[in-house]
């Protein structure tokens, strides 16, 4: 048995996992493990990082056992990662000096509102392509030096390095020999660049965060290192880095300019492919970099929603109203038609278009007769408003989106035959969902195993994108025009920045 195999560590929000790919770009064996949230006070939200690393290799490992390979069948490794989270850890022992401050976490609110109210956001904007709000990296990383004792001072002596988890886990995964990361997570802290494609001085010295801390910035396939033999059995080089909504970029094969695709997950997470063109939005939504090969990035207008299939495990665990998350869209479909409910779930306020942080969630249109079936549909119906608000914003930003725009989507969710038929209805345009589901953890291998030569190369990969089904619209214009106006006004009685 010789070489060839690719393996992914797909290291989510909840859980890590490790998928081993075949020359074919066919998945073999998968291990995942779950690991503890923590929640400190009302609105922080926390990771060990220990356990992230554990369930790193302990799900790398399960994969080779179960795959019934050793490592040095495995070409490459590709990683992709929960982007915004940040690690910051003792250069010399790798030890970590607080728990990681995962991208849900708010506890940045009251800093990112001091440097609005100095006029700043528009700097930060213009240099980064983001907004100043507490999901980025850059706040949580000055918090962290202000708030941990010993910690700023002990970055300015250099004995401390910072990143988010694609850096920690290569920094670990390389016994401390490669702090780097990939110019997409990079894109995401609020403290790059990314006209120029470096770390941007001023908005270092405006946060007071020494640059010392931060990783050396390559492309999304590169070598980033290799991994120790005493991990695996065999040292196995890292040959690709996305944050997980570039790496389903790329798993969508994504590659043209117009190109579009959404990931539901937790959160639902929409990026518009836009080419070298940099995009501005007057619309609040993110310009960020799809990926970058060759030292040229290729830029895409993003737009992210908080709650996406949150609000159907809201539904499972807090209201217990459905059994199972996949019989919603069953239940949505027997749900009385005479009805329209809405839930705006501004559970930890609303994202894009909105970035209303303090809004909060509501229902609108009960009834009496408002039951499970009713609250199913409400829940799967916000996604799909949701999204629309998102493609809505990004027509306006950007001439080229306006028209023949196919959405690929990919994610748990998207399982559901009724909820992808309403979002075509919904959105007046075609919805496609692949045959193949794994797409963040397939983008990151094929950035890999691309680099390492034993999969295609960029336009080969594009054809064998396969479609699985596409939805098309056939709601009447009308009720569709009705729903959406209904939308808009749960929405607005929703904000509190309108």
């Amino acid at each position: 048995m010789t070489r060839g195999y690719v393996l992914a560590i797909d290291q989510g929000t909840t859980s890590s996992r490790a998928i081993i790919f075949d020359k074919k770009m066919s998945v073999v064996s998968t291990g995942q493990k779950e690991f503890t949230q923590h929640f400190p006070a009302s609105g922080w939200v926390e990771h060990d990082p220990e356990d992230i690393w554990k369930s790193v290799v302990s799900t790398v490992r399960s994969a080779l056992r179960k795959a019934k390979l050793e490592a040095k069948h495995i070409s490459a490794i590709g990683i992709t990662n929960q982007r915004e989270t940040v690690v910051m850890w003792d250069r010399e022992t790798g030890k970590p000096i607080h728990n990681a401050i995962v991208w849900q976490d708010r506890r940045t609110a009251p800093l990112c509102q001091k440097l609005k109210k100095k006029g700043l956001e528009p700097k930060f904007s213009k240099k980064t392509g983001l907004l100043l709000d507490p999901y980025f990296s850059g706040t949580k990383i000055a918090w962290l030096l202000d708030n941990v004792k010993g910690a700023r001072a002990r970055a300015r002596k250099g004995e401390l390095l910072a990143g988010t988890i694609d850096t920690f886990l290569i920094w670990r995964l390389t016994g401390g020999k490669a702090h780097v990361t990939d110019a997409t997570n990079a894109s995401r802290t609020l403290l790059y660049n990314i006209a120029k494609g470096e770390w941007d001085d001023e908005l270092l010295k405006i946060l007071n965060i020494p640059v010392g801390l931060l990783a050396e910035v390559k492309d999304c396939a590169a070598d980033f290192g290799i991994t120790e033999k005493k991990l695996f059995g065999a040292e196995v080089p890292i040959l690709g880095v996305a944050g997980d909504q570039h790496a389903a970029t790329i798993g969508q094969a994504c590659f043209e300019p117009g190109t579009m695709k959404s990931t539901y997950g937790t959160g639902c997470f929409a990026l518009l492919n836009t080419g070298a063109e940099m995009v501005r939005s007057k619309n609040r939504l993110l310009t960020t970099i799809a990926y970058q090969f060759d030292g040229q990035p290729t830029y895409a207008l993003e737009g992210s929603i908080f709650i996406a299939g949150a609000a159907v495990q809201w539904l499972r665990d807090g209201l217990k109203v459905v059994r199972r998350a996949a019989d919603t869209g069953e239940m949505a479909a027997q749900a009385d038609p005479t009805q329209q409910v809405y839930l705006v779930p501004a559970f930890v306020g609303l994202g894009a278009p909105h970035w209303d942080a303090e809004a909060r969630g509501a229902m609108f249109g009960l009834t009496r007769n408002s039951g499970p079936n009713e609250f199913a549909k409400a829940a799967l119906e916000s996604v799909v408003f949701q999204t629309h608000d998102l493609l809505e914003a990004m027509r306006k930003d950007w001439p080229g989106g306006r028209n023949g725009t196919v959405l690929r989507v990919d994610g748990g969710m998207v399982a559901s035959d009724w909820t992808m038929q309403r979002l075509a209805d919904i959105l007046d345009a075609p919805v496609d969902r692949p045959k193949i589901l794994e797409t963040t953890a397939l983008g990151a291998a094929w950035l890999a195993g691309s680099r390492a030569g034993v999969w295609p190369d960029r336009q080969a990969f594009a054809k064998n994108w396969a479609l699985d089904q596409r939805f098309e619209a056939s709601l009447e214009a009308g009720e569709r025009a009705r729903l959406l106006k209904g939308w808009k006004e749960a929405v607005k009685r929703t904000l509190t920045n309108a």
